[in-house]
């Protein structure tokens, strides 16, 4: 259970980190790319942020992971700058994807019998032996 110090935290790193990357992307002139901050998870030592990203499309988003990872301390300096007034500590940032809209998208497709799994079995993920 997160307290309210852990989600207030988080809620203040996920706006400013939305200015940041989305600033980041204007910046460099990259087109067609959305990039939102869905959650962010602190820990109740203040000490890790896990932030969990939206990318739109989403064939663009191991990719651009890759490179949001190589550059977080550079991300993780102009938050400090941006939370100096509020935090003492900016806590490690850990980027992760978040895939629960296309885990939505795809029960959606199921529901409406786009995607039948009866049908077409190939659909249902396998089985592991154990």
């Amino acid at each position: 259970m997160e307290s309210n110090r852990q989600k207030k935290i988080g809620s203040v790193l996920q706006k400013d980190l939305v200015d940041i990357l989305q600033g980041e992307v204007r910046k460099n002139g990259i087109a067609n790319l959305i990039i939102s901050v869905s959650k962010v998870n602190v820990t109740t030592d203040l000490s890790i942020a896990k932030v969990f990203l939206s990318v739109f499309p989403a064939e663009k988003g191991p990719e651009l992971l890759t490179a949001i990872r190589s550059n977080t301390p550079l991300i993780k300096h102009d938050l400090s700058q941006r939370v100096k007034l509020q935090l003492r500590k900016v806590p490690n940032l850990i980027f992760y994807i978040d895939d629960s809209l296309e885990y939505i998208e795809q029960i959606d497709r199921a529901l409406s019998g786009q995607e039948n799994p009866i049908e077409n079995r190939e659909l249902l993920a396998k089985r592991k032996k154990s």
